[in-house]
């Protein structure tokens, strides 16, 4: 048996992925040849600002997006399933079943005149086939795994009668309720304070170990990437501009919005700053996205040939797309990571 025969095939594989929504005037592209996989009981990280299309990537592999109007190419396949291709009745018994999903606020994901417990069990008893009273049973064990405390009690109660942090963790037993291979959370911990944000991260990782769950995880905080993370995938303007394993992107980052990003984490050790590093200028509108390389308008090191679309630099599973020569590389990059040692050189 060769070597590429026991390589086991990814759980999910997602190659060329562009999606585009329609408009009065034309198609506007919100994410662009976007390819990654998750391997089983891998999590893989998707990180960048607001708009950079982390959230249309995935709503778009789960089939949550309009069909009417938008226009999605590209292959995903999950399972040995083409995704793209599947009719919406069979995507609704793979959502839910085989993949779940965790939205970024709570509220917009539970509805307000159901219980919770109501809630889960719907969704258990249309994928699992079971008896109300064995899925109420089964809604208990998974709120008491999540960490909520009294979770037979927490069964009767309505979204707005829980915290923020209950009901994400109650969002997340939805999602791990028919005991799906792929999780998908998108940004889960956004609007938690910090205690409760470290909870619910230790919750996927101790579910990861547990259940063999493979996770995607969106975010744009550089400080979850380095916690979470077996690989990271960089977008920017609906483009992946960056992606390698996790230690790679913090020993070796390439691109120059990594480092932008990577400067904008607090420092544990040293001086405090005056103010935290940030990156100047805003990402662009998508109805006039600027010609070559999406992020030179806010780059320092840009120069003539970036007016063209940048190359694909690879290294093993490190890629960027940038023109700056590897050579050059570790002397800009400090300038963005270490600015003080540099400017005291």
């Amino acid at each position: 048996m060769n070597a590429a025969s026991e390589t086991p095939a990814p759980l999910l594989d997602v190659a060329g992925l562009t999606v585009s929504f329609a408009t009065e005037r034309a198609l506007v592209p919100a994410v662009r040849d976007v390819s990654f996989k998750v391997g089983q009981g891998e999590i893989v990280c998707i990180v960048g600002e607001s708009g950079s299309g982390k959230t249309v990537s995935l709503l778009s592999i789960l089939g949550l997006t309009d069909r009417r109007n938008t226009k999605i190419e590209g292959s995903v396949i999950f399972r040995g399933r083409r995704l793209l291709e599947l009719p919406e009745w069979e995507m609704r018994q793979i959502r839910g079943r085989e993949i779940g999903f965790i939205s970024q606020n709570p509220m917009t994901a539970l509805t307000p005149v159901h219980t919770i417990g109501w809630q889960i069990e719907e969704q258990i008893r249309v994928h699992l086939n079971l008896s109300r009273a064995a899925a109420r049973r089964r809604a208990a064990e998974l709120l008491d795994e999540v960490g909520l405390p009294n979770p037979t009690k927490a069964l009767g109660l309505y979204p707005h009668q829980l915290s923020g942090g209950m009901r994400q963790r109650a969002v997340i037993a939805m999602a791990l309720s028919c005991n799906p291979s792929l999780l998908v959370a998108d940004e889960p911990t956004t609007a938690l304070d910090v205690t409760v944000q470290a909870q619910v991260l230790e919750l996927l990782r101790r579910l990861r170990l547990d259940f063999g769950l493979s996770i995607i995880l969106v975010t744009h905080d550089m400080g979850v990437v380095g916690e979470m993370a077996d690989r990271v995938m960089v977008m920017y303007a609906g483009r992946v501009v960056e992606r390698a394993l996790t230690d790679v992107i913090f020993e070796d980052p390439w691109h120059p919005y990594t480092w932008g990003l990577l400067a904008s984490i607090p420092p544990l050790h040293g001086e405090r700053p005056v103010r935290l590093a940030s990156i100047p200028g805003t990402p662009p509108v998508l109805t006039a996205l600027p010609k070559g390389c999406g992020f030179a308008p806010r780059c320092r090191f840009r120069f003539e040939p970036c007016a063209e679309t940048p190359p694909q630099q690879e290294d093993g599973e490190h890629t960027a797309l940038c023109f700056i020569d590897p050579s050059s590389r570790p002397r800009l990059r400090e300038q963005i990571l270490n600015p003080s040692s540099v400017q005291a050189a």
